[in-house]
């Protein structure tokens, strides 16, 4: 591992950790509130920000953003939490994130490499990148080297002509943002008592 990759480790870790702060910020909020320290409905506005900052902030840390570099083991790319690389040779997941937006869907392929490694993979350049990559993995465990674990609906993403099995995942995805942001709200506006 690269004398870089600590630090970089840690820049991903501390977005990450802000972002659940962020959620659970308005929990905080509940109990000044019963004390009367702030307001009666500083739960529900922080509650309101943290569902955006949180459930919209959270997947961003680890997408790739310009520039790019490729190299033929490793995709290096800008993100929100500082430059990341991700060793080809060594991938340990492949996993498809879709969000829900105005615009329609956005699907992200993040992978993570054996050294704990993040990277969003958004461009059309870099899924090529990393389908070859799988392929020749996969062409390794028939030789009894250990294959990483990709998801079903990554793989139906990565393939060439995308088939129908990204609908049951949509749904799916949907479903588990959808609910949890609800339940999420539910409880902050009963613990402030609205």
């Amino acid at each position: 591992m690269e004398a870089t990759a600590i630090p970089r480790l840690a820049r991903a870790h501390m977005g990450s950790a802000l972002a659940v702060t962020a959620l659970l910020l308005p929990f905080g909020a509940c109990g000044l509130a019963r004390t009367g320290a702030v307001p009666e409905g500083t739960p529900v506005v922080l509650a309101l920000l943290s569902v955006i900052i949180g459930f919209v902030l959270l997947p961003a840390l680890c997408e790739e953003r310009a520039p790019f570099r490729h190299s033929s083991s490793h995709l290096t790319a800008h993100t929100l939490t500082g430059q990341r690389s991700v060793d080809l040779n060594r991938i340990a997941t492949v996993r498809l994130l879709t969000n829900f937006s105005y615009g329609g869907v956005s699907r992200t392929v993040v992978v993570r490499d054996s050294h704990g490694v993040r990277l969003g993979i958004t461009t059309e350049r870099s899924r090529r990148k990393l389908r070859r990559a799988i392929e020749k993995a996969d062409a390794n465990a028939a030789r009894g080297v250990p294959a990483p674990r990709v998801s079903r609906a990554a793989r139906a993403y990565l393939a060439p002509a995308p088939g129908p099995g990204l609908v049951g995942h949509t749904v799916l995805a949907f479903l588990l943002m959808t609910v949890p942001v609800s339940l999420y709200v539910c409880v902050v506006l009963r613990l402030g008592g609205q």
